[in-house]
């Protein structure tokens, strides 16, 4: 659908209702560019902790434990800054709660990749940083800056978004200003719901653009690149 995979050193944001399969399917990116390619990855949470994400990717077999013993997978748990009052401790670097924001994040992001030699990044999610800003020039600035450091690295990223359930009500100013837009959603196909994505903007190589159908089981996400969804 995108010519082989996303460009090399891009950064594109993956955007879907709850349930979709948003972090399945960066997971199953960094992964992927692990086992397939030797490209070293780096998944940064802002919601869930350590934990809870690698019990939720235990289904899929993908030995993440291993792949971060042997240097090739980093979990970078950013999720404490929603609850405490204080400092935390993001890595290996101590931050104030006050003092993490985008430009926080974009610090850590650039010793981290260097050091861990990371080919390829996720951040999941960007809202936890985005509602920060309530400004939309603060907003759109922000994510610019987060864009720039990220392909400043020279790692090809995936952020994601939450939106509606619905695409036709997904309108992000993400979309707009990122490098390319993936979308994940939910379509109601006669008298079933199916699982839909779809290319909506992808600079550089050629994209197929029409919805097609994916689902979810014990291998990850499979797309039906050549089957239609109407």
């Amino acid at each position: 659908m995108i010519e082989g995979g996303i460009p090399k050193g891009r950064c594109i944001v993956l955007v879907g209702g709850p349930g979709s399969g948003k972090t399945i399917l960066a997971m199953q990116f960094l992964v992927n560019g692990i086992t397939k390619y030797g490209q070293n990855g780096i998944f940064v949470s802002l919601e869930e902790n350590k934990k809870h994400v690698y019990q939720a990717m235990e289904r899929f077999s993908w030995n993440l434990i291993d792949l971060e013993k042997n240097g090739k997978f980093t979990f970078l748990d950013a999720s404490p800054i929603r609850r405490s009052p204080g400092d935390v401790k993001i890595g290996k670097y101590v931050v104030g709660r006050r003092e993490f924001s985008m430009l926080g994040l974009i610090n850590t992001l650039e010793q981290l990749a260097e050091t861990a030699k990371a080919e390829r990044i996720v951040v999941d999610p960007l809202a936890t940083l985005m509602f920060q800003c309530p400004d939309q020039y603060d907003r759109r600035n922000s994510y610019l800056d987060l864009i720039e450091s990220l392909s400043a690295t020279g790692a090809t990223c995936i952020t994601t978004m939450e939106s509606s359930s619905s695409e036709s009500e997904s309108n992000l100013e993400e979309e707009y200003i990122s490098q390319g837009v993936i979308s994940m959603q939910s379509r109601q196909i006669g008298k079933a719901l199916a699982r839909v994505l779809r290319i909506k903007k992808m600079r550089v190589t050629a994209a197929d653009v029409q919805p097609r159908p994916y689902k979810i089981d014990s291998s990850g996400i499979t797309v039906f690149a050549e089957e239609t969804v109407f």
